[in-house]
C-alpha cells in the first residue's frame, strides 16, 4: 500500500510539472559541468520534448557530461556555447583515434568546427614494429601494446611518399580516416546548425520546442522567474516523499523489493554487451593481476567494473582462428539471455586485442566438482547433481528453441558448464557454436569441431546421419553420464580401456536389472542415479533420429524416473546400415 501511494504521488507531481517547462529545467551533471539546457537534454533524468532529436546528454559516475554519437562513439563535453552553437569534447579515454575510427557525423546534427585558417584531412593510423617517429608523425601510447607502436600521419604522406624515404618499412596500414581538422589533437570542436537558437539567445530569450507542431520546431520564449515557484514546490515536495519511502524501508519486505527492483535494473542495462578499449580493460583488470586461468584460447583475468560487479575477462591470444571464434562468440551470445546461459557482460576489439568480458562465477567449472580426486568436499551430492543437470538441459533447449535462430553449441562438456555461487549451472564458450535458422533440419560443416568424447558420430563421419541439434543432445548425454560415473567415461590413464566404458558397463547392469550402486548415501539416491543414466543413455543413442529434442529430455528429467523405458541399446552395433 505504501509503495502504490509513492508512486501515485510521483505520477501526479509530475504530470503537473509536466504541463509547464519546469520539468525542463536548466541541469548539470558536476558542479562544473556545463550547463545543459535545450536544444540538450538529459537523458534518463528529463523527458524528450525538452530537447531536439540527436542532443540527449547523460551522466557518468564520476559526474562528468556525455554525449553520444553514431556508432557508439561516446565523448565528454566540456564546454557548451549556445550563442555561437558549438561544443568542446574529447575522448574519456584520450584515446581519439580508435573513436574517430567509428564516429559517422553525417547521421548526427554535429559537424567538426573548422578554423578560418584550417581545414579537413584525411589521417592513417600506421602499425609500426620498430620506433619510427618522424616530424610529420604522431605517436598514439593508447593504442600501442608490446611489441608495436602505433603512428598517426596526414595520409598524404601514404599515398605520394615511399615507405622507403622515410624509414617506414616496419610499419603496415592500419586503416584511413577521412575529414578530421588537422588541429584535431590539439582542440575538438563540433557545432550545430539545426536548430538556429542564437537568435532567441541574443535577444535573453530561450529556445524551446513548439507544442502543437508535428515536427521539430523551435520558438522563442520569455524566461519567467514566476513558473519557479511550482517548480520549487513540486521539488520539496519530491523530497518529503522521498524522506518518507525511505524511513519506511526498513521493513524487510520492502528492502527485499529494493533489492529485486536494483537487480532488474542491472540486468536491463546489460542486455547488450558494451565495447570496450584495451586501456578499459587494463583498468578493469587491474593490469592483469589477478589469473584465473590460461589455455589455447588465451588467458582469464579476474576483473572488477565501476560499479563494483565482479567479471571474468577472457584475454584472445593470436593464434589462428581467433578473429573467427571472436566474431561467432560476440555475435551469437550478444543475443542470449537465460539463466542458464553464462552472460556476455562487454568485449573488445582495439587494433590487435581481442577480449570477451563475462559474469565472475565464482565456483568455477562442473569439472572441477566431478572429476576431482584430491579435492575434498567437492561431492555435490545427487539432488544438487540433478538440479543441474535439469539446468543444462534448460539451457541447450533454450538455446535450440527459444531464439529468433536456433544456436547449435557444439561443445558442451563439463569444462564449459561454470557455477555460480549457488551451484546453478551456466553454459559458457560459444566460440565453436553456429546458427541457424528454426525451420532447417540439418547444417553444413566444412570440418568437424568439438572435443573428443563429446563429438556426435555424424559429426565425425556423414554415414551416421546429418549434423543438427540432435548433435547437442549427444554431448549432453555423454556429459549426464560423467555426472553420473564421477569421472571420465573413458579413462585413458588405464592399459585396457575397453573394459572402462562406463556408458556401456552402465547400460548392462541396468538391462540385467541390476542397481548402478554409485555414492549412494541417503534413500532416494539410487533413484537419481538410474534417472540420469536413462536420460543419458536416451542422448547417446547412434543415429541422431532416435536421440529425443532436448524438450523431450527436459520432461524425462523433470519427471518421475520410474516411468522411464530404457532405451536401445547404443553399443550393440556401431556401423552405419
Amino acid at each position: 500500500m505504501l509503495l502504490s501511494f509513492i508512486c501515485f504521488l510521483f505520477v501526479t507531481i509530475f504530470a503537473e510539472v509536466g504541463a509547464t517547462t519546469n520539468e525542463c529545467v536548466i541541469s548539470r551533471c558536476g558542479h562544473h559541468g556545463p550547463a545543459i539546457r535545450f536544444p540538450f537534454w538529459l537523458k534518463d533524468s528529463q523527458p524528450d520534448h525538452c530537447g531536439y532529436p540527436g542532443f540527449q546528454l547523460s551522466c557518468t559516475e564520476k559526474h562528468q557530461t556525455m554525449i553520444e554519437l553514431p556508432n557508439s562513439v561516446k565523448l565528454l563535453v566540456k564546454k557548451i556555447n549556445y550563442k555561437s552553437q558549438e561544443i568542446q569534447v574529447h575522448d574519456p579515454a584520450d584515446c581519439l583515434p580508435k573513436q574517430l575510427s567509428d564516429l559517422n557525423l553525417s547521421a548526427s546534427p554535429f559537424q567538426f568546427k573548422v578554423k578560418h585558417d584550417h581545414s579537413l584531412q584525411d589521417i592513417t593510423l600506421l602499425n609500426c614494429s620498430l620506433p619510427a617517429n618522424r616530424g610529420f608523425m604522431r605517436q598514439i601510447p593508447c593504442s600501442s601494446v608490446p611489441g608495436y607502436q602505433v603512428y598517426v600521419v596526414d595520409s598524404y604522406y601514404t599515398l605520394f611518399h615511399d615507405y622507403d624515404n622515410y624509414d617506414l618499412l616496419s610499419c603496415s596500414k592500419m586503416y584511413n580516416i577521412s575529414s578530421v581538422p588537422n588541429d584535431i589533437f590539439e582542440h575538438f570542436y563540433l557545432n550545430w546548425s539545426k536548430p538556429i537558437c542564437r537568435n532567441c539567445e541574443a535577444d535573453g530569450k530561450r529556445c524551446r520546442l513548439k507544442s502543437n507542431s508535428t515536427e521539430p520546431e523551435t520558438e522563442c520564449f520569455i524566461i519567467s522567474k514566476k513558473a519557479q515557484g511550482p517548480m520549487v514546490g513540486s521539488f520539496l515536495l519530491v523530497l518529503v516523499v522521498i524522506m518518507f519511502y525511505r524511513v519506511h524501508c526498513t521493513n524487510k519486505l520492502q528492502r527485499e523489493n529494493q533489492i529485486k527492483i536494483e537487480k532488474f535494473l542491472e540486468d536491463y542495462r546489460a542486455l547488450k554487451p558494451s565495447r570496450y578499449s584495451f586501456a578499459d580493460i587494463k583498468k578493469i583488470t587491474n593490469q592483469f593481476q589477478d589469473k584465473l586461468g590460461q589455455g589455447g584460447y588465451g588467458t582469464v583475468y579476474k576483473g572488477k567494473l565501476s560499479n563494483e560487479v565482479l567479471v571474468a575477462v577472457k584475454i584472445l591470444s593470436n593464434s589462428k582462428g581467433n578473429g573467427e571464434e571472436f566474431i561467432n562468440e560476440v555475435r551469437t551470445m550478444g543475443r542470449i539471455h537465460h539463466v542458464n546461459v553464462v552472460r556476455l557482460v562487454g568485449f573488445c576489439a582495439d587494433g590487435f586485442s581481442r577480449a570477451l568480458i563475462y559474469e565472475f562465477l565464482p565456483n568455477e567449472s562442473l569439472e572441477k566438482f566431478i572429476f576431482s580426486t584430491t579435492i575434498k568436499n567437492r561431492s555435490l551430492g545427487w539432488k544438487k547433481l540433478q538440479d543441474i543437470a535439469l539446468g543444462i538441459a534448460k539451457g541447450i533447449e533454450y538455446l535450440h528453441q527459444g531464439c529468433d535462430q536456433r544456436i547449435l553449441h557444439f561443445d558442451i562438456k563439463p569444462h564449459n558448464i561454470l557455477l555460480d555461487h549457488h551451484l546453478n549451472p551456466k553454459i559458457s564458450d560459444f566460440g565453436l557454436a553456429k546458427l541457424c535458422s528454426k525451420e532447417q533440419s540439418t547444417v553444413s560443416m566444412t570440418a568437424a569441431r568439438g572435443t573428443m568424447g563429446y563429438i556426435a558420430p555424424e559429426v565425425l563421419s556423414r554415414n551416421f546421419g546429418h549434423v543438427s541439434y540432435k548433435s547437442d543432445v549427444f554431448s549432453f548425454g555423454m556429459l549426464l553420464l560423467e555426472m553420473v560415473g564421477g569421472r571420465k567415461n573413458i579413462d585413458v590413464t588405464v592399459d585396457n580401456t575397453s573394459q572402462l566404458y562406463f556408458p556401456e558397463w552402465a547400460y548392462n547392469h541396468l538391462d540385467q536389472g541390476e542397481e548402478l550402486h554409485i555414492r549412494i548415501e541417503k534413500e532416494g539416491d539410487d533413484k537419481i542415479a538410474k534417472q540420469l543414466t536413462i536420460v543419458g543413455l536416451w542422448c547417446i543413442q547412434w543415429y541422431p533420429m532416435d536421440r529425443p529434442p532436448m524438450k523431450a529430455v527436459v520432461q524425462m528429467l523433470e519427471g518421475e524416473g520410474d516411468s522411464l523405458t530404457m532405451p536401445p541399446n547404443p553399443f550393440a552395433s556401431t556401423s552405419p546400415t
